[in-house]
């Protein structure tokens, strides 16, 4: 089973993770089983920006974006080339290692 390391993030892991979960799950089914609570306002549909992540390790072992995945992404706060929907992103057989931004579409709207 792939391990997906959690780098440490102030609200949701203070100190990073380390779980695992079969292959075919998403990052973001993996981490709400694992009592990381990131957000995911549409309910994991690929319809917002909320689950987004940084993969820094084992992006090339995720399934490919798809066009809808790749138009939210233009969306999220802290978009970088190794982005991902977490709810979108699913698990091979290779580690990952993912950043949850700071903040999120939601996040910056509360704080304005």
């Amino acid at each position: 089973m792939p391990i997906i390391k959690i780098l440490p993030h102030p609200e949701y892991c203070p100190q990073g993770a380390e779980v695992s979960a079969p292959a075919g799950t998403s990052i973001c089914e993996a981490l709400l089983d694992n009592n990381i609570n990131i957000e995911h306002a549409c309910d994991m549909s690929c319809a917002c920006t909320t689950c987004h992540v940084i993969v820094r390790e084992g992006i090339k072992s995720l399934n490919e974006l798809d066009e809808n995945e790749e138009d939210l992404l233009d969306r999220a706060w802290g978009l970088e080339p190794n982005s991902r929907l977490s709810c979108q992103a699913f698990l091979a057989q290779t580690d990952v290692t993912v950043e949850i931004p700071k903040y999120s579409i939601n996040h910056a709207k509360e704080n304005h």
